[in-house]
């Protein structure tokens, strides 16, 4: 019997959760724009928490978020509606939610927010960068935060986590549990910044296994967990017995794989452990509820400044969970290494460099 947990359940009943032919992570046409603002309308309602006091306007800080998937993926969009969640409870604020369709929806999304006079908006993927420059020029007094963006402005800033150096650690860790010398990573669609997250895991592997192999394979969406399975499922068939995903809720089918070919595998943004506790060794773990609620005490504050913001493991936004029901049954050697390796990222004792070479020693 498998021993797969259940995914997070929805924030709102009735909300999409990415079925059909298309990616949640790529743009879907088929949707219409009144759709969204209905979405728009029915999520806010369901998400936001207005003041007691109907007669009063209020002052709360208003903060909206923008997915590009459902939010119940275990993933990339669950951390971020924690994080929205996380603002709504130590801030007071005033918030809203909504799962964008197509490339259209993006600016009428951010027009929608910032015309009701949202404080903060953050937008949960690359691909909203383009817009949320071009909004934000009609409206300087709404802050909007792209994560993985790309630019800024006087009032856009771009969020980059470097999970690059969990994932590192992460390779060191399969180096060590790897009988075969072959690992395998399953992606949703090749983008820059999960082809920099693969290589981080290509890196620890490598320096630990130099002759060793990694076999890299992309389904072309974000949400097919059966392609995914079918994905990994070859990579073991290669000989891969360690693997690792970016590919939001299709990661699921990873996790099958693994379970099914006698594999380990590793989680990603969250700490995806308990979803599959026989296989996932760790899980490269970013603080993306840390990040937004930080970003939102500074603009409630009036101390925020966009730009390209930046955050890693020495400043606590970038861990990695290890599974301490597996630590218990494998080499104790690989584990003690892995969590060496971590150290030393974590203090700056070690550095990633930014090309794909071996690491440099900071001080």
């Amino acid at each position: 019997m498998s021993s797969l947990r259940p995914c997070f359940p929805s924030p709102c009943k009735g909300e999409d959760e990415g079925e059909g032919p298309y990616s949640a992570r790529i743009f879907r046409a088929r949707f219409k724009i009144p759709t969204l603002l209905l979405s728009i309308l029915f999520l806010a309602t369901c998400t936001s928490h207005p003041s007691a006091d109907t007669k009063s306007v209020s002052t709360a800080l208003k903060v909206a978020l923008l997915t590009p998937g459902p939010v119940s993926d275990a993933g990339w969009n669950a951390a971020a509606y924690q994080g929205l969640e996380l603002i709504k409870a130590k801030l007071g604020a005033d918030t809203a939610l909504v799962q964008t369709k197509s490339p259209a929806d993006f600016e009428d999304a951010f027009r929608d927010f910032a015309s009701r006079g949202f404080d903060l908006i953050f937008a949960h993927g690359f691909e909203y960068t383009d817009s949320a420059i071009e909004v934000a020029r009609s409206f300087p007094n709404t802050y909007f935060v792209v994560s993985s963006g790309s630019e800024s402005s006087a009032n856009v800033a771009s969020i980059t986590f470097n999970v690059d150096q969990a994932t590192y650690v992460e390779g060191v860790l399969a180096a060590g549990v790897s009988k075969t010398g072959v690992v395998g990573a399953v992606g949703g669609i090749e983008l820059p910044s999960i082809k920099l997250f693969f290589e981080g895991f290509k890196r620890g592997f490598l320096a630990q296994q130099p002759k060793g192999r990694i076999l890299i394979s992309y389904t072309g969406n974000f949400d097919d967990v059966g392609a995914a399975k079918e994905a990994a499922l070859a990579q073991i068939s290669q000989g891969a017995d360690v693997l690792i995903h970016n590919a939001d809720a299709a990661g699921l089918g990873v996790f099958l794989a693994a379970e099914q070919g006698h594999a380990y595998a590793f989680g990603v943004f969250t700490n995806q452990n308990n979803l599959a506790p026989d296989v996932v060794l760790a899980s490269a773990v970013t603080s993306t509820p840390l990040a937004f609620l930080k970003i939102a005490t500074e603009v409630k504050n009036k101390t925020f400044h966009s730009g390209m913001l930046e955050f890693g493991m020495q400043d606590g936004m970038v861990s990695v969970a290890f599974n301490p029901k597996l630590e218990s049954r494998l080499p104790s050697t690989a584990f003690a290494r892995a969590r060496k390796v971590e150290h030393d990222l974590e203090t700056g004792q070690l550095a990633l460099s930014p090309t794909p070479a071996q690491p440099v020693t900071a001080k």
